[in-house]
């Protein structure tokens, strides 16, 4: 994509993307200026989506933990128990090939509207008393085929509300909310179940996902829908899907998202028999897996605060680089506080994800942008998921502190190829590098 004719224009008043041998000439302003988090809450129109991505996540950190529950409950199977959460990831695939045609052939309020309020109905189903096993699961599985759908068409709708570094501040803040919900979200959730019946959780989670749809239909304005016409959608799905890993720089940027944290979700995985391993109670459980979420989070801040969107370009390759090198160190078996400490330095290393917003959302053509976040968002869980099952499945043989170890390695020469195809299509790209 290097001519005008190429990259449609982005719409609004956003500028003009920047020479890919220079630096941005626009950060949220048109006078260069680099954005700050409170000039992102400042935009009237954020402030809704932002309070509704909260309720969107409350509501299915809690649903998870009150379907667990719920299913163990009825059977007493661990298996059928773990399968609640695997649900969670495995219908994304699906969804992204299937659905994404959605996000950019309807208006982007009526789609996000349209997902709060179908996924509060599979919700308010999975409450019913008489709701049968099979029939919980098909809906847990259905709310999990509309997420790529809605959070495609956010991040999408994102970029025509906040113009330049504030969209990628903008995403930040969403990524912090995610980060946050797994360092006290499952925990939350499980106060709340001391109170409530799992059933009623789940009338808990309705609430937050109709006061959701109402945030985004009152609270945000009605933009036309990105393409019109078109032929049948699920074809129209799949060749998109084909066109957008058919573009060699695309293709890098997506594998950039997808690869570090596939990965990543290995630590997690193991973490209980780590932990176990390692002669850990409840707290050093917890610690473990709040460790790398909490490095996220500090290191998000941290480069959305104190980095101009320059240096957050500048940092964004090689912090990518050696984010899973602290997983190698696994391999002499560390102690529980170093491990946790690895953990967290590579938490820390998940800055690059700023510098990765700005070059997606300007080398993806503005009528494919809903398809190609949908898309995004569907390999990202995927493969976390096929990282667990994979982690899971080497655990059966190798100690955890092994294949957290052999992950890292593995993990840290996979993302270096990626970054070379990175690099090398960065002369095609409307953005630095």
């Amino acid at each position: 994509m290097t001519t005008d004719s190429e990259h449609p224009s982005r719409g609004g008043n956003a500028p003009p993307p920047p020479a890919p041998d220079e630096a941005p000439a626009t950060q949220g302003s048109e006078k260069g200026t680099s954005a700050s988090y409170g000039a992102v809450f400042a935009v009237r129109e954020f402030r809704p989506i932002f309070v509704a991505h909260v309720l969107s996540i409350l509501g299915i950190v809690l649903a998870e933990v009150a379907v667990a529950v719920l299913v163990f409950r009825k059977t007493g199977s661990p298996v059928l128990t773990a399968l609640v959460f695997a649900l969670s990831f495995l219908p994304y695939a699906l969804s992204g090939l299937l659905l994404s045609g959605i996000a950019d052939r309807y208006p982007a309020r009526r789609v996000l509207v349209a997902c709060d309020v179908v996924s509060a109905l599979c919700v308010a189903g999975m409450a019913l008393p008489a709701t049968p096993l099979a029939v919980l699961f098909v809906l847990r599985v259905s709310v999990s085929m509309i997420s790529p759908l809605f959070l495609g068409a956010r991040s999408a709708s994102l970029a025509d509300i906040l113009e330049g570094d504030l969209y990628v501040l903008g995403r930040s803040l969403v990524r912090i909310v995610n980060q946050g919900s797994q360092i006290i979200g499952f925990g939350l959730g499980g106060l709340l179940l001391v109170w409530l019946s799992p059933r009623g959780a789940l009338v808990v989670t309705v609430c937050t996902f109709l006061s959701s749809a109402l945030l985004l239909r009152f609270g945000t304005k009605d933009r036309p829908a990105r393409v019109t016409g078109g032929g049948r959608l699920l074809r129209d799905s799949i060749s998109s899907v084909g066109q957008l890993l058919g573009t060699p720089r695309i293709r890098a940027l997506l594998l950039m998202w997808w690869i570090p944290p596939m990965f990543f979700s290995t630590a997690e995985g193991v973490a209980a028999p780590f932990a176990d391993a390692a002669g850990a109670g409840a707290l050093g459980f917890g610690l473990f897996l709040a460790a790398m979420p909490a490095g996220t989070v500090l290191s998000e801040v941290l480069a959305g605060t104190l980095l101009t969107a320059a240096g957050r370009d500048r940092i964004a390759l090689p912090l990518a680089g050696v984010s899973m090198l602290p997983l190698v160190c696994f391999v002499v078996h560390p102690s529980l506080p170093f491990a946790i400490v690895l953990l967290l330095l590579t938490g820390l290393c998940a800055a690059y994800a700023l510098g990765m917003d700005r070059w997606f959302v300007y080398d993806v053509p503005e009528e494919m942008r809903g398809r190609a976040m949908s898309l995004l968002g569907a390999g990202l869980m995927t493969l976390q998921g096929i990282g667990l099952t994979i982690g899971g499945a080497i655990a059966e043989w190798v100690p955890p502190y092994g294949v957290i170890g052999i992950c890292g390695s593995i993990g840290t020469l996979s993302v270096l190829a990626v970054l070379r195809s990175v690099r090398s299509t960065a002369a095609q790209a409307v953005s630095p590098v």
